[in-house]
């Protein structure tokens, strides 16, 4: 080749790269700029206003229903907002009084205990809960949803749908909300934005903030699954726009920003952000991967200790149990123990994903034939999880079934913005 032509193919090398990082980086800093610096927090302001009210009202022998409602109410925005174990187990005390207590009413404060039950991870006791309330027959519709999505939680997919066919209403946000999840479950991604987006319209009409907010990350989420990452984007803002304090928005912008614009230092810089008012040991994890994908060594077993540190509080129970089971399994080698938590994950709640936890830590201790076992029984053509599908690819090829794996891993090629850089080079090197 001439020198000339040698300059030019340089030349338009440099434009292609350049051409390439443009149409890959949709953030703007300044977006986002202002809510990363918000110091107030209006809905845990709220929340704590409502509290100093009715907790005045409450005495330690106190029956009055009136007040424990809305404290519990409270307590629950506040862990929302600020995630702050303490609020959650708090917001369970006083639903758990109120529901004893109540007379009229009942089944709702029941219902609202269930979902203080999901939200810790305590999936048995919230159907039972949530069955408790359906024998009173009084708020059928709203405990059908509650029993739908404890279902889902519990992998009785049966049961989901029935509950689903019960309440179906194509024009309840509710139900809509729902139907999206289930055809999540069921992959199909075009339904599950489709009918989210029918949800966001009626949260938009109804104009209330919290109903929009959530409709909004939630729609997010969905479009940065089906690779529509500048509209996964603008939702989160709009959200951000309600609620300037949300971290779960904040968080989804850091995950564009370092899995698709492959810039992990900002990526780090929203969540430092984010960890000033909100709480939360996952946020350990995301950094220590990025410290993983940075080639951190230090700073990565630095996030993964205090992940541990903050994990070890016993009022989290079991919420993170399966990032803990991964954690001693692949940072650790402390297979054993991983596994006990894989079982006692199974008995909560044994969904697909749960037999995936269980099949990757027997395949990384090298009980590769169980692991197949497993995958092949309880995990295969059961989920559309990406995460269950590169451990499944993970388990063909130990096991020599590359005519098995290769199909799947070039599936998988399609979901690396979903998995994440990290996990996206190790399917490279499957």
């Amino acid at each position: 080749m001439k020198a000339s032509n040698c300059i030019i193919g340089v030349m338009v090398g440099i434009l292609i790269i350049s051409c390439q990082k443009q149409e890959t980086t949709i953030t703007n800093p300044e977006d986002y700029a202002s809510y990363l610096n918000a110091q107030n927090n209006e809905t845990a302001k709220e929340a704590i206003k409502t509290l100093q009210f009715w907790n005045t009202k409450i005495k330690e022998d106190s029956l009055q229903i009136t007040a424990l409602a809305p404290a519990a109410g409270a307590y629950t925005e506040l862990f929302q907002s600020t995630g702050e174990i303490k609020y959650l187990m708090l917001a369970e005390k006083a639903l758990t009084k109120s529901a004893d207590i109540a007379t009229i009413g009942k089944s709702g404060h029941l219902l609202a205990l269930a979902h203080n039950y999901i939200s810790q991870h305590r999936f048995i006791e919230a159907e039972e809960v949530a069955q408790g309330a359906y024998l009173l027959k009084t708020n059928t519709k709203a405990t059908e949803m509650v029993l739908f999505d404890v279902s889902m939680e519990l992998g009785a997919y049966e049961n989901a749908q029935k509950y689903l066919k019960r309440i179906a209403n194509q024009s309840d946000y509710n139900f809509l909300i729902r139907l999206a999840k289930w055809n999540d479950y069921k992959g199909n991604l075009d339904a599950t934005i489709r009918n989210m987006e029918k949800a966001l319209k009626i949260a938009e009409s109804s104009k209330k903030e919290s109903l929009l907010v959530w409709s909004y990350t939630n729609l997010a989420d969905y479009y940065g699954h089906a690779g529509r990452i500048g509209e996964s984007y603008k939702n989160y803002l709009k959200a951000l726009a309600i609620d300037p304090a949300n971290a779960y928005a904040k968080k989804g912008i850091a995950w564009i920003v370092y899995s698709y614009e492959n810039n992990p230092e900002e990526a780090l810089r929203i969540l430092d952000a984010i960890t000033k008012h909100h709480q939360s040991p996952d946020y350990f994890l995301l950094k220590a991967e990025i410290a993983e994908f940075q080639k951190e060594d230090n700073k990565k077993k630095v996030n993964l200790q205090k992940y541990e540190q903050a994990v070890n509080d016993e009022r989290y129970g079991v919420m993170y149990n399966s990032h803990t089971a991964l954690l001693l399994a692949e940072e650790h080698q402390k297979f054993d123990q991983a596994l006990d938590i894989a079982e006692e994950e199974i008995q909560n709640r044994p969904t697909p994903e749960s037999y995936d936890l269980k099949a990757h830590i027997l395949n990384l201790k090298g009980a590769h034939k169980e692991a197949l076992t497993i995958a092949e029984k309880y995990i295969l053509h059961k989920t559309f999880e990406p995460v269950a599908n590169f451990h499944i690819a993970q388990i063909y090829k130990a096991n020599n079934l590359l005519e098995k794996a290769n199909p799947i891993i070039e599936e998988l090629v399609e979901s690396s913005y979903e998995l994440g850089p990290v996990i996206a080079q190790e399917i490279i090197n499957l």
